[in-house]
């Protein structure tokens, strides 16, 4: 293409330089010597070099408008379904003046599909990478017992009863972690179905406090609602989900709240939704993490989480939940001595 118009330009200035030069030398031969007889000659030379400068500029532009038109073509086939595509090329008057537009933005899209084919590369080392680490731990702890009973361990009544257990809540570890990322896979591809139902939160509370009771009561943390409901309070909602939401933002609340502390649950009619608090009185959680807690893995003290336990997936699994119902949640958190966390998120108002 550079070549042909290169090419072009050069026959056409060539053409432009001598029929000047022709006319300068007649002009002046008119001048000089009163010449009246090239005065046809001269107008005959003006026509032909204005019909040769439309010819060639008419040319080079048939080719650049075709050639441009093409590359047009292109980028639509790649970005635009094909039954728009035919009634956009046929504006062959906009093909010229909107072509280095549809280039940049065509450009800008592809640059950021680049980059968030990085940041999910990124995403996929790092999860890969906590899943390896979430599973090594309790497969090395269940060789270790194992390796112990095979060396002589099995025979000692002492060792060998003790150890099975360890093993045995080591493979219950693994087994929480591969159910949970069964769990966020399901929500983040659509394959789980929610069974929106109207029901009784305060009900469906009651039950969750019920089932965490013992729990807590090995930290002496209550759980209580901040308020007597007498009536109850209605919902639309998947229950089995909202129940599992409420089992995770408890076992969160008694994990990492004041031992001896208290843990509240509130609700409050905001017109078409309804508002859900769980609050524990911790220690509180810093600015930086707030962002980053419903992350997958995300642990703002590693060394005390693997004490306490849990898979890590707990609020990721929450905010999916959340989110399949179309609501949001939020975190609001002081640092300092039962300064405390609540999570809030809505439900929709049957």
């Amino acid at each position: 293409m550079k070549g042909f118009i290169k090419r072009n330009l050069v026959s056409s200035a060539a053409i432009v330089i001598s029929v000047t030069l022709t006319l300068l030398l007649s002009v002046l031969e008119i001048v000089w010597f009163g010449n009246f007889e090239l005065s046809k000659a001269v107008i005959s030379l003006l026509v032909l070099l204005a019909v040769s400068y439309l010819m060639v500029r008419y040319v080079v532009n048939q080719f650049i408008h075709e050639k441009i038109k093409l590359i047009y073509k292109t980028i639509h086939n790649l970005k635009t379904p094909k039954s728009q595509l035919k009634a956009i090329l046929q504006k062959d008057e906009d093909v010229l003046e909107n072509v280095n537009k549809e280039v940049i933005s065509w450009a800008e899209t592809k640059q950021q599909e680049i980059q968030f084919l990085k940041e999910q590369e990124e995403y996929r080392r790092d999860f890969l990478g906590n899943v390896s680490h979430e599973l090594k731990t309790p497969i090395f702890n269940i060789q270790g017992y194992v390796h112990t009973l095979l060396d002589g361990g099995l025979e000692d009544e002492e060792i060998n009863r003790k150890f099975l257990i360890r093993a045995d809540k080591s493979v219950e570890r693994m087994i929480s972690v591969v159910e949970d990322l069964d769990v966020i896979s399901r929500l983040e591809s659509g394959r789980l179905e929610l069974n929106i139902q109207r029901f009784n939160i305060i009900e469906l509370v009651k039950e969750v406090m019920e089932m965490q009771e013992m729990k807590a009561e090995k930290r002496n943390i209550s759980i209580s609602f901040n308020e007597k409901y007498d009536k109850p309070i209605y919902v639309m909602a998947d229950g089995d989900q909202i129940r599992q939401l409420y089992i995770n933002l408890l076992d969160n609340s008694i994990k990492y709240g004041s031992q001896n502390g208290s843990i509240k649950l509130r609700f409050y009619d905001m017109d078409q939704n309804i508002l859900c608090d769980v609050a524990d009185d911790g220690p509180g959680i810093e600015p930086k993490h707030l962002p980053r807690l419903f992350e997958r893995f995300y642990r703002v003290d590693k060394a005390r989480d693997r004490h306490t336990g849990g898979t890590g997936l707990g609020l990721s699994i929450v905010k999916h939940i959340i989110d399949a119902h179309q609501q949001t949640i939020n975190i609001r958190s002081l640092v300092g001595d039962n300064s405390g966390t609540t999570f809030s998120f809505t439900l929709k108002k049957a």
